[in-house]
Order: C-alpha cells, then sequence, then structure tokens
C-alpha cells in the first residue's frame, strides 16, 4: 500500500469513513478537513500489506494547526476506494 493510494482516492472521494472513526474523530475534536490534510502532508509510520480485508496502515500527520495526529487508513486496489478506520490524536507520553 502506497500514501498516494489513499492521497489519490481522498482527492477524487472515495473515501469511506467507519463508524468507529467517525466517533473518534468527534471524541478527539478533529474535523474531517484536518484529517484530509493531515493525510495529504503525512507519511506511513506502519505498514500492514497483509491485514483483511485490504492492506492498511498507520499514517502519521499535522493539522493545520501543527497538531500531530495518526489515522489508520486501508485500501482496496479493486476499486481504488480508502476507508478510514479510526483516527486519534497521540498520546505525548508514548
Amino acid at each position: 500500500m502506497q500514501l498516494d493510494d489513499v492521497i489519490e482516492a481522498i482527492l477524487n472521494n472515495r473515501v469511506r469513513i467507519t463508524d468507529h472513526a467517525d466517533e473518534e474523530a468527534q471524541a478527539d475534536s478533529l474535523g474531517f478537513s484536518e484529517i484530509y490534510f493531515s493525510v495529504l502532508h503525512g507519511e506511513i509510520i506502519e505498514d500492514n500489506p497483509n491485514d483483511k480485508p485490504f492492506p492498511s496502515c498507520l499514517i502519521y500527520g499535522e493539522t493545520f494547526s501543527g497538531e500531530s495526529v495518526h489515522s489508520v487508513w486501508a485500501y482496496n486496489p479493486a476499486n481504488r476506494w480508502a476507508v478510514l478506520i479510526t483516527v486519534y490524536r497521540p498520546d505525548p507520553q508514548r
């Protein structure tokens, strides 16, 4: 899975957001424009090519104001859709 795949899906509105990701975004006061921004300017910090049903990755990025964001994405290469599985502000103590 490549970061470019997720970025291309975001830029072409081929994104599915799980209920869990939606709840976590609300809990951490993260808007989806901030989450997408963090991916567009982010980097993959963990790759999980054998995840099922699709490969996934953990992306580190920052919000508009420079706050850290972690987001987990799956990517379906057959239809080129990305799935936001979860998102959170990482604990600075970890």
